[in-house]
């Protein structure tokens, strides 16, 4: 029995609406608050912060908002909307993937912390959705090529196991998303506002079918607005949450390179997929790249072979990249050269044309009649295709 089964319902309802009111307090990511709950836990929290006993740091944080909140308020709100409430005491809870958000925090770590509470629409299940995931993120003005290789990444990368987390913006996290829905995969999206509001709007339907396919995460309360600071500290979440993350097509200074950026700061791996060098979508890709925080990436197949175990799934063989005669001896591959520019030719023309010896020449001509590559006719020697 988990130790939230063994609660009574009383007990649960308590630690919820205390988590509720947590996370509706303070902005996010609200360090000294994550770190007094860590402390205190939220009833305990809780109860300090109503009495006006919290730390200083903490009260500060809390000021603006402390009165007039209700977490059972904020429930019944959610639950009109649809949302359910997922907080690290109850099962489901994602402890591993937001570990090092945690570590990040007790080190104090700059505008790192982890979430007092996830407020989720969808039926997926948190912890399940993360045990293998891959983040995806790049530009908002994607370009076809951006949007058409983050769909491929993301239809790849489900199809291998993965679930694809990203941000539900236009461009790149909107194509991951759908790459990921058409292959029939599991896709999380962390919004920048409440989990009950359709942002970007144009992007309701997306949302809807990534909700029944996954799940739509805030830790933002319902009917939170999005402001552009939120979209950055959302993006922590989505860094933490990947256990590795791709970035197709970003600018030098943008949202996905500061994803980037906290992956790499959390030390997950941090993958980035190149464009033409005359692109401003793709800079941010090749910075990252050429500094060495990224590992270049072209394929799904290549973000799958980085994140398995040494030597259990090495990236198949690139299409064109290897040839039927890359395994013949090279003396093989000399003479076979040399017949493909040729009609017909004696043993002596061929021998001449690639420059080894009559004898050897002699020798190899019968392998690859062998192999298929070479046939003696009437007039000598020609190549086949294969």
């Amino acid at each position: 029995m988990s130790r939230w089964a063994s609660l009574s319902e009383k007990t649960r309802q308590e630690l919820l609406q205390a988590r509720a009111f947590l996370s509706a307090v303070a902005e996010p990511p609200a360090q000294a608050l994550a770190r007094f709950v860590a402390e205190r836990g939220a009833r305990g929290a809780l109860d300090a912060i109503l009495r006006e006993r919290a730390p200083e740091q903490v009260q500060a944080e809390v000021e603006a908002r402390r009165s007039g909140l209700s977490g059972e308020q904020l429930l019944r709100a959610g639950e009109a909307a649809g949302l359910r409430l997922l907080i690290p005491e109850r099962p489901g809870w994602p402890h591993e993937a937001f570990a090092e958000l945690v570590g990040a925090r007790e080190v104090e770590l700059p505008d790192v912390a982890e979430p007092l509470a996830l407020w989720v629409r969808g039926r997926g299940e948190l912890a399940e959705l993360a045990e293998r995931t891959v983040a995806i993120v790049g530009a908002r003005a994607a370009s076809g090529y951006g949007e058409h290789v983050a769909a491929e990444f993301g239809h790849g990368l489900s199809r291998a196991g993965f679930t694809v987390v990203s941000g539900a913006a236009y461009g790149i996290d909107g194509a991951a998303h759908r790459g990921a829905l058409s292959a029939g995969g599991r896709t999380v999206a962390f919004l920048a506002c409440g989990a009950d509001l359709d942002y970007p709007a144009g992007h309701s339907r997306l949302l809807r079918a990534i909700a029944d396919q996954g799940a739509v995460i805030s830790e933002y309360p319902p009917g939170t607005p999005p402001r552009k600071h939120r979209f950055l500290v959302r993006n922590r979440l989505i860094a933490a949450m990947g256990q590795a993350t791709v970035v197709v097509e970003a600018g030098a200074r943008s949202g996905a390179a500061n994803t980037a950026n906290t992956a790499d700061l959390l030390g997950r791996p941090v993958l980035a997929v190149p464009g033409p060098v005359t692109a401003q979508n793709s800079v941010g890709c090749h910075v990252m790249v050429r500094s060495g925080q990224a590992v270049l990436v072209t394929r799904a197949d290549e973000v799958v072979e980085l994140l398995s175990p040494l030597g259990v799934r090495p990236a198949e063989e690139v299409e064109g990249r290897s040839r039927a005669t890359d395994r013949l001896h090279p003396d093989a591959r000399r003479v076979h050269d040399a017949l493909m520019g040729m009609d017909s030719a004696s043993d002596g023309e061929i021998a001449r044309d690639c420059g080894l010896p009559l004898g050897r020449v002699r020798a190899v001509l019968p392998e690859l009649e062998i192999e298929g590559f070479a046939k003696r006719t009437e007039s000598g020697w020609t190549a086949t295709k294969r």
